[in-house]
Order: structure tokens, then sequence, then C-alpha cells
């Protein structure tokens, strides 16, 4: 299996981690009645914490598909190389940083290794493209 699918495989995982991480703070938050039922009452707010870890869920569930895309289609046209797994494994490296870095409520550094994760996948797309 090559780097790239392997780091798919990675983020996947990653994926679930955002989302057990994101449930579970809102569950501490609105009780395990609200989790197992069918979530239709007004809630209020989330408290900082939980609010920070569901965005970086939605964060992360918004750019994954693009990730998933590249990589298949480097993968399915035979254009992996150097520069294709380097740039899955800094979108990996960079969207496992992210996670602790919004859930502290960082800022700067956040936007700046999102930045990073977005230029692993510009290395992976430029591949694609050239």
């Amino acid at each position: 299996m090559t780097i790239e699918l392997t780091v798919l495989a990675l983020g996947c995982l990653l994926a679930v981690v955002h989302i057990i991480l994101a449930v579970n703070a809102k569950t501490r938050q609105y009780g395990r009645a609200w989790n197992m039922g069918a979530r239709d009452e007004e809630l209020p707010p989330l408290n900082p914490l939980a609010g920070r870890l569901d965005r970086a869920r939605g964060n992360f569930l918004e750019t994954f598909p693009i990730a998933i895309a590249a990589i298949l289609i480097v993968t399915v046209a035979e254009r992996t190389n150097a520069w294709t797994a380097a740039g899955a494994l800094l979108w990996l490296a960079a969207r496992a940083v992210y996670l602790p870095l919004y859930a502290a409520g960082i800022p700067k550094i956040r936007t700046l290794v999102y930045t990073i994760s977005m230029a692993g996948l510009a290395m992976i797309l430029a591949q694609a493209l050239l």
C-alpha cells in the first residue's frame, strides 16, 4: 500500500477521534438522555470546550473529502511520488496537531497549522494536475 493510502486510512481514524471527542463533550454537557434521544429539543449553547471540539470536527469533515479525492486521484492515476507522500504526511501531521490546538483555544498557531495542512493538500493536487 502506498504512503498516501496509509495516510488516508489514518485520516479515517483521525475523523473517528474528532467525532468521538465532540460527541463526548456534548454528552457531558447535555447528558446521556440527549445522546440517546432524538435530539429534537432546543438546547443551550455549547460550553467553550465542547464548542471548540464540535467546530474542529466540522472543520476536519469539511476538508477531509478533499484529502480523500486528492489521494485517490494520484493513486489511481499512478502519479504518487515523494512529493505526494510528503504532502499527504504533512496534511495528516498538521490535522493531528490542529485538534488539540483548537481544543485548547489557541487561535493564531491553529490557523497557521490549518494553512500548513492545506499546503499538504496542494502538494498532492499539484501532482494530479501537472
